[in-house]
């Protein structure tokens, strides 16, 4: 349902950070060569590639909780209500979700 429009935002989401990577690069070719070799460019594609399948793998209800949070821009209550629990339950979803996300991401990376 809504989890498919997340991962055509993901992919949206790299595309569209590359298209600007390379039309910055167009507009100064002088800055392009730098442009290139700076770190994390990649890097931060590579990290949101990851993060959104770090998202997919999360419980049904964190993954829930977190898509309508930061992709549909919700608030806690529009959540709590969406969803048909309180808004202490809603954020405690968020916190356990951004938890497991952080140390996987952590983790990850070692």
């Amino acid at each position: 349902m809504a989890w498919r429009s997340v991962r055509c935002l993901a992919v949206a989401d790299c595309s569209n950070a590359l298209a600007d990577r390379w039309q910055r690069a167009a507009r100064s070719p002088e800055v392009a060569t730098e442009a290139l070799d700076e770190p994390g460019t990649d890097a931060e594609i590579e990290r949101r590639a990851m993060l959104f399948q770090l998202v997919d793998r999360l419980p049904l209800d964190q993954r829930l909780v977190i898509v309508r949070r930061f992709v549909d821009q919700k608030s806690v209550r529009e959540i709590a209500q969406e969803l048909g629990r309180t808004e202490g339950a809603v954020k405690q979803l968020q916190f356990r979700a951004l938890q497991t996300l952080r140390t996987r991401m952590r983790s990850n990376h070692e």
